[in-house]
């Protein structure tokens, strides 16, 4: 009769069944987006993702260098930085100082750790003022670089702290950038997606920033090589759980991208 319809299904059962479960899937990734599952309160994120009985405050400085003065910019840093490094007087250490082998070519990039968070930051700054070898070391670096910038990151609170490693190694630096107001829900599930990335040490740090780019995720990595880089990323897929991470977060990410790098003698990370 006209206007009277009798709806019959011609999709197969396992098509069904199918669409149903992936139904099921997109919603719970729906209802993700707005379930935070730290404990609602007025904080910022830095409170809720560090380490609160720690203060170390992290810069990571990228310097894209004049190809032609890329050796020489990387001797002066081995004779300038290390002195610093191990001087007392200044609150500050050098985590690691590499040169980017895949990604941005000619550059280098230093990371340092200031134990005392902002205080220790503004001390180191007021005092490198009045070093003079640190003084004609800028100077001098400046005249090899083609530009320059860094960020201020602090450490998520389920990562290692970096610490010295012997080589040889090279080292992956995925940086991502995150949709604004999903560092919870990022920090939720790394905090235990990070337990799948542990078996062969590869796992050195984890930074998110306070200021430069915000809403920036650095995940640090360690590999003996290409080849084993390769096999522990292809091991974590064979881990119950780390497909659910992946699908999660991936989301999360407006850009991202990877660097290997290569320690400079003057690393501390080799």
């Amino acid at each position: 009769m006209c206007g009277v319809f009798q709806w019959i299904s011609v999709v197969p059962p396992q098509w069904a069944f199918a669409t149903s479960s992936s139904r099921n899937r997109e919603d719970s990734w729906f209802k993700s987006l707005f379930v935070r599952k730290v404990d609602p309160r007025k904080d910022a994120h830095s409170n809720l993702l560090t380490k609160n009985e720690e203060s170390n405050l992290y810069k990571i400085q990228f310097h894209n260098v004049k190809p032609e003065c890329l050796d020489a910019y990387n001797k002066l840093c081995e004779d300038v930085l290390p002195s610093i490094h191990a001087d007392k007087y200044y609150p500050c250490e050098l985590v690691g100082t590499w040169n980017t082998w895949y990604g941005e070519q000619d550059q280098a990039v230093h990371l340092w750790r200031y134990r005392g968070g902002y205080p220790a930051l503004t001390e180191v700054m007021n005092k490198l003022k009045q070093n003079q070898d640190f003084t004609a070391y800028r100077k001098e670096r400046g005249k090899m670089l083609m530009s320059r910038r860094n960020q201020l990151l602090l450490e998520f609170s389920f990562w290692n702290e970096p610490v010295p490693r012997e080589g040889p190694n090279i080292y992956e630096l995925r940086s991502y950038q995150l949709r604004p107001g999903t560092m919870i829900e990022w920090g939720n599930y790394w905090a235990r997606a990070i337990g799948y990335r542990q078996h062969n040490r590869e796992a050195v740090g984890g930074f998110f920033s306070q200021i430069g780019d915000l809403y920036m995720v650095h995940h640090l990595w360690a590999y003996k090589d290409l080849q084993s880089r390769e096999d522990t990323r292809n091991g974590a897929w064979q881990q119950e759980g780390w497909d659910e991470v992946v699908y999660y977060t991936v989301p999360l990410i407006q850009h991202m991208d990877s660097r290997i790098m290569i320690p400079t003698k003057a690393s501390p990370l080799q």
